[in-house]
């Protein structure tokens, strides 16, 4: 009799476990917009979640550690005035996040650290160059302050964010709507997958399309894909006869997929979220209520399933947690926020281990909050793999990150230290001061009323400035 072999994996016996009513958020009024986004983006240190609101589109941004009932009066980010499709946090400052929405408009927010006392209206920039919908973001994930956009006018966008220009506009690659788009790991390709069912390989600097798969799965709704980090695609889509599939292709030969699985029978578009330090893509369902998840390898048959996480509720979104903000000494692997009509609820995904100590093959380093490049040296052609971290003391966020700039940029809020010189003396600071809404304490008052002062100075030098240069004109006409 031949033995089988059992399959050596220390993933095998991951296991999903919902949080405790307790460490749920309660009372939130999930959006009930029909797209297929998530609904949902998280960090280390926030939870942000599109909810439904009157009078335009909303979102709410709550502390990971405020969990329970929210009150109905809890402030919103609120500046779209249509409903918000997309959010997504930038992977580089924990307290800044971007908004896409029906109104053709991307919003940039910076999120303080207290919880303000009434709804964030200002954005810090407003990026607009859609004719229509915008209903996909992706920040780079080495990139310092670049953003994708990808909108109902078949165009994807990329933007630098810290002075609002468009870096490259793709404008003729797509002929339908875009349904996903994908970074790689060190940014320089992007994958997308469009309603005229095929899926691309972009090289959004030269403008091309690299490589592409005409009808990946034969069926005719949504797809989605996402990059390996060995540069691989996982596809996720539907057979002929409506069963769900995943894929596995090799970009070098986009003939056959790599591997396929078939699952169930059901109309939810499956949303594919891949953990880069363990190989393990997870698929979520909106409308399922379940997560399945598998394990990607180099040796045949390549996707192994490894287990079906289940509940009674079906999920509306889901966020995931990047892997800095996991609980090492618990062996957590993935973190998951499962929204419901009326609340979210984090859900762990777990490696059982009898030791408490660090397990550094769980946990090799992951990328940290640092960029790798500058968006003019990422434009240039320059690539980077990201800035990697350790997890054996755990990741503590930073306090609220100022964006480190090299020139002028709006994402930098601190206000003018002294008035700007001209060759006719102090000129005013015509720039608006875009400030982030702060507690005011005595001394930032004071600090305000200062720079204020200084400003008003200078316009007062500059203004006598003119009106000597004026009566020296006249005199000399005289």
């Amino acid at each position: 009799m031949s033995r089988r072999v059992v399959r050596q994996s220390k993933f095998r016996h991951v296991f999903g476990q919902a949080a405790k009513a307790d460490q749920a958020y309660e009372d939130i009024r999930v959006s009930k917009v029909t797209w297929d986004s998530s609904f949902c983006a998280v960090n280390p240190k926030f939870l942000a979640i599109i909810v439904e609101a009157g009078g335009g589109g909303a979102f709410i941004v709550l502390p990971l550690a405020k969990t329970g009932r929210v009150d109905k009066n809890y402030p919103l980010v609120t500046g779209h005035t249509a409903p918000v499709l997309d959010i997504d946090w930038c992977p580089h400052n924990d307290n800044v996040i971007a908004s896409a929405s029906d109104d053709t408009t991307i919003m940039v927010w910076q999120i303080p650290d207290y919880t303000p006392v009434r709804n964030i209206t200002e954005p810090i920039i407003t990026l607009e160059g859609h004719s229509k919908r915008v209903g996909i973001l992706s920040w780079h994930p080495t990139a310092r302050n670049v953003l994708l956009s990808a909108g109902g006018d078949n165009v994807i966008i990329i933007w630098n964010v810290g002075t609002g220009e468009v870096l490259l506009s793709l404008d003729d690659m797509h002929p339908d709507v875009i349904h996903s788009v994908c970074w790689n790991t060190n940014g320089s390709l992007l994958a997308t997958t469009c309603k005229d069912k095929t899926l691309r390989i972009i090289d959004p600097r030269k403008g091309q399309v690299v490589a592409e798969r005409a009808r990946p799965h034969e069926g005719a709704r949504p797809l989605r894909a996402v990059f390996t980090t060995d540069g691989k695609l996982l596809s996720t889509g539907f057979s002929r006869m409506s069963e769900r599939q995943l894929a596995l292709w090799d970009p070098n030969n986009f003939e056959e997929p790599v591997a396929l699985q078939e699952m169930d029978t059901s109309n939810g578009v499956l949303l594919p979220f891949y953990d880069a330090d363990s190989s393990i893509v997870y698929l979520c369902g909106k409308g399922d209520s379940s997560i399945r998840y598998f394990e990607i390898t180099e040796e045949p048959p390549f996707v192994h399933y490894l287990n079906t996480f289940s509940s009674k509720e079906p999920q509306r979104g889901m966020g995931f947690m990047p892997k800095r903000g996991l609980d090492v000494s618990k062996c957590e692997i993935a973190r998951f926020y499962k929204l419901h009509e009326r609340k979210c609820e984090p859900i762990v995904m777990t490696v059982p281990r009898k030791s408490d100590l660090f397990q550094d093959d769980l946990y090799p380093d992951t990328p940290g909050p640092e960029p790798a490049l500058e968006a003019d040296e990422w434009l240039s052609g320059q690539d980077a793999d990201p800035v990697l971290i350790s997890l054996r003391d755990g990741y503590v966020p930073p306090k609220h990150r100022e964006l480190r700039v090299t020139k002028p940029n709006i994402l930098d809020v601190r206000p003018p230290s002294g008035p700007r010189r001209t060759p006719y003396g102090p000129a005013p600071n015509t720039s608006p001061v875009l400030c982030v809404p702060q507690q005011h304490t005595l001394e930032t008052l004071l600090e305000e009323i200062k720079a204020l002062r200084e400003q008003v100075q200078a316009q007062e030098q500059r203004i006598t400035s003119l009106e000597n240069m004026l009566c020296e004109l006249v005199d000399g006409t005289d």
